[in-house]
């Protein structure tokens, strides 16, 4: 079987945390994402959900700069503090 090169760019920090899971999970990196090349091209999915923020969804985004656009032209609204007890 011929084998091909992948090269990925990590930071620093993540290569390091990474290299020290597989160690200790008895592989290496190179290993762990042959595993994930496999699990993918066998189940036609990532294995794991990816879910984008809802943080940064169109209509927060509208919501968000129309604040911004409020609190620009002082029409900021007052509220009170609504303290809750966690009891």
């Amino acid at each position: 079987m011929a084998q091909a090169v992948l090269s990925v760019r990590l930071d620093r920090d993540d290569k390091n945390q990474f290299d020290e899971f597989c160690r200790a999970a008895g592989m290496n990196a190179s290993v762990a994402v042959n595993m994930f090349v496999k699990a993918v091209l066998k189940n036609q999915r990532i294995p794991f959900a990816i879910t984008g923020d809802p943080f940064y969804s169109p209509a927060n985004m509208r919501h968000l700069r129309h604040a911004v656009e409020q609190a620009e032209q002082g029409q900021l609204e007052k509220h009170e503090l609504i303290e809750v007890d966690d009891a």
